[in-house]
């Protein structure tokens, strides 16, 4: 079953990451409800092991393409991020270290694997996933762009994605450059 959900959710991170066009640098925010992903309700039956492979599928992708990982903590910590401490060196830390059933499984897994963590309040991401219904959307830059995956599931959680892009500035009939 860990098996299943590590490829899962590296599938979905994969596709995420090529559909949007994330280079070396770059951010991608993920949030989890491991609940979710073993079908039940968001927050009630949170899983360290199931968060484990989520994240170990997540962090081999991003990894690999030289993304920054970012783990959006749940409600209970307001959703502060967890990320490395070089991804954002002048961003200002908060004093929090999620657990289990306070701040989530996912971004506890992701405080225990980076070298150097943090929790930040807020970050602007590249592009995100959202697994289990999390709502990632306030740590994403304007303006979000839904990405349909192929890799829509993960175990019994639906995972939606975005990517962002620059905003268009001048009206209707302004040149503009899509990234």
């Amino acid at each position: 079953m860990f098996e299943e959900i590590r490829k899962a959710a590296f599938a979905a991170a994969e596709e995420i990451i090529d559909k949007a066009g994330l280079t070396s640098g770059q951010i991608l925010v993920v949030g989890c409800s491991t609940s979710e992903v073993c079908g039940e309700k968001i927050g009630t039956a949170s899983s360290p092991d199931v968060a484990q492979a989520l994240f170990d599928g997540v962090y081999e992708a991003a990894k690999a393409k030289g993304i920054w990982l970012a783990a959006q903590c749940c409600e209970h910590l307001n959703r502060a991020i967890i990320v490395e401490r070089e991804a954002l060196p002048m961003a200002e830390a908060v004093n929090v270290i999620p657990q289990p059933k306070a701040g989530g499984s996912f971004a506890t897994a992701a405080y225990k694997a980076f070298s150097s963590p943090m929790a930040v309040e807020t970050i602007a991401a590249d592009a995100g996933l959202d697994i289990g219904r999390t709502l990632i959307g306030m740590h994403l830059k304007r303006v979000a762009v839904p990405v349909r995956l192929e890799n829509d599931r993960i175990g019994e959680a639906l995972v939606i994605a975005a990517r962002t892009r620059p905003r268009f500035i001048g009206g209707s009939r302004a040149m503009y450059f899509e990234a």
